[in-house]
């Protein structure tokens, strides 16, 4: 199901086009409203666990490790 999420911070993603493309470094500004399917999990950090998602876009494209303090859902 997607989501349409909006972005409260900057937010530099790695975007993956395809398996045979080299990853495109994007940024997702604050207000950015994209749709997307949110898998969530969480990982260790050097503070602490963290809450991340993987984005998944209409279009195709993914993002890894979105961190969720990044984004909102807007419906």
């Amino acid at each position: 199901m997607y989501h349409t999420i909006q972005f409260g911070a900057e937010f530099v993603a790695d975007l993956e086009v395809s398996s045979k493309q080299p990853l495109e470094r994007v940024v997702l500004r604050k207000g950015d409203r994209l749709k997307a399917q949110v898998r969530p999990y969480v990982v260790e950090t050097k503070t602490g666990p963290a809450e991340v998602a993987d984005l998944f876009f209409e279009d195709g494209t993914a993002a890894r490790r979105g961190p969720f303090r990044c984004f909102a859902f807007v419906d």
